[in-house]
């Protein structure tokens, strides 16, 4: 068998790893990519793609407390095809392997990816010998951009993420860090 693209591994046999990647611009000019990518990286449009208690932290970024929209990210999609940007928020288990890259292969190009939680991470408390029913980690299945640890993560932390998401995009972080806020 031959091995999978981005050295992914298959947690179990019948689950394989999702495929693709992303193809050249036709044309590459720098000014224009630039204008796009930061187009881009203000207008993240997630999918609502919640497993389990992460997705309750997830949902509270999107609250008028933390509001994601102030920062690009406001509509969470409830189609992967209008989406750029998912958020795996807790356990994936092996049942669910098959449909989470599923939805990340539909997803259009380019799109990038958010494990957020301990169990989307490494499994979580989930992971121990003899487990036969969660995957440990995402990573697995699909490729994962940015990690944002916690049980649960807090929404701060996964802000934190959308920003380090716009960073990847655009080679800027382009909101202050909260040490650099005089108080």
């Amino acid at each position: 068998m031959a091995a999978p693209d981005r050295g992914l591994t298959p947690p179990r046999a019948g689950i394989a790893p999702a495929k693709g990647g992303i193809l050249p611009p036709i044309i590459n000019l720098r000014p224009i990519n630039w204008f796009f990518d930061v187009n881009r990286a203000m207008s993240l449009w997630p999918v609502t793609f919640g497993l389990a208690c992460c997705a309750i932290e997830m949902m509270s970024v999107s609250m008028a407390r933390f509001d994601m929209a102030r920062f690009g990210a406001e509509v969470f999609r409830p189609s992967v095809r209008q989406a750029d940007l998912m958020m795996v928020t807790g356990t994936v288990s092996k049942k669910m392997a098959p449909a989470v890259v599923r939805l990340y292969e539909q997803m259009p190009a380019p799109k990038f990816v958010l494990a957020c939680g301990n169990c989307a991470i490494s499994g979580g408390p989930f992971k121990f010998e003899g487990q036969y029913g969660i995957v440990e980690g995402v990573d697995q299945l699909i490729p994962v951009d940015v990690y944002v640890p916690g049980c649960p993560p807090r929404p701060e932390a996964i802000l934190e993420g959308v920003f380090a998401i716009q960073e990847k995009i655009t080679g800027r972080r382009w909101w202050p860090k909260a040490e650099e806020i005089p108080s």
